[in-house]
């Protein structure tokens, strides 16, 4: 479990620079749950995943792992790393070895453990993210951009966490490599009981695999509730340069023009349901 109290960030304290980038941000993260974190360029998103996992640390306020605070003296910040594991949004900011294999060995065996579970581990992350031997051997820099954050993934995957933060994993992948990569990702939540933080631009994709979001606005937690409750704030969020996913739009216009639909539908499986239940009720009339 995460618990975030009263989290306060500032850059520049002290200076005639000072600037809040988080501004007593409070939620709780329970074991298992698929979090989606939204927000404009610069509300605080992935300033905010830093501090969850001890990159950077709180000007203020306080970040509980498991009931331990993460900033008192004595904590260990190396395990925590290893439990709580972040995946950039850019993949060559964590690739640099050799060669595929090597690159996933890294973190497991800094975590001092015997060769042969090195690579076991090694094996296993990257047959979860689907990646066969046949790519053991390449360098992580000649693949193409999804290969690569399927390799920053399960070096990650294979320190074994119990949470996993991916910042903006599918971005500039085409509509194929993005389903693949958030399907394995959803498939590990469902599989290991993984708790996974998602920070993503699609709200399709929010709608589609999150069950909780937290909406970030200019430093500030603006929202925290399901999917369906988010977007039924659509217009507010616009106000905040974001929006919900396209199907929203199309199903208040429905509303408006006295079709009977769920103000609170969020993915096009709900919605084709929902109208083709409608469409078969009047049938019958």
């Amino acid at each position: 479990m995460i618990k975030v109290e009263h989290l306060n960030h500032i850059y520049g304290q002290g200076t005639a620079f000072e600037q809040y980038a988080l501004k007593d941000v409070n939620f709780t993260i329970e074991d298992g749950e698929f979090i989606g974190l939204i927000g404009h360029t610069g509300s605080g998103k992935s300033t905010l995943i830093q501090h969850l996992n001890g990159l950077l640390k709180a000007s203020s306020g306080a970040i509980y792992y498991n009931g331990e605070n993460i900033d008192q003296e004595g904590f260990d910040k190396k395990a925590l790393r290893s439990r709580v594991g972040l995946v950039f949004q850019y993949p060559e900011h964590q690739l640099f070895e050799i060669d595929v294999f090597t690159d996933v060995c890294f973190g497991p065996k800094n975590l001092g453990l015997s060769r042969e579970e090195v690579e076991a581990r090694a094996k296993e992350a990257l047959h979860q993210v689907g990646m066969d031997e046949s790519f053991y051997k390449q360098s992580p820099f000649e693949l193409s951009g999804g290969q690569k954050r399927r390799v920053a993934i399960a070096g990650v995957l294979a320190m074994k966490p119990e949470v996993l933060i991916l910042d903006e994993p599918t971005a500039g992948l085409d509509p194929k490599g993005r389903d693949e990569i958030l399907d394995e990702i959803s498939l590990l939540h469902q599989k290991k009981k993984m708790t996974i933080i998602l920070v993503s631009h699609s709200m399709e994709d929010m709608a589609r695999y999150a069950s909780r979001l937290l909406v970030m606005n200019h430093g500030k937690l603006a929202f925290d509730g399901t999917p369906r409750e988010v977007f039924l704030h659509y217009r507010e969020l616009e106000k905040m340069g974001l929006a919900a996913p396209q199907i929203t739009y199309i199903v208040h216009e429905l509303r408006e023009n006295g079709v009977d639909l769920d103000a609170g539908l969020t993915t096009v499986d709900e919605a084709g349901k929902a109208i083709l239940k409608l469409w078969n009720c009047r049938q019958h009339i």
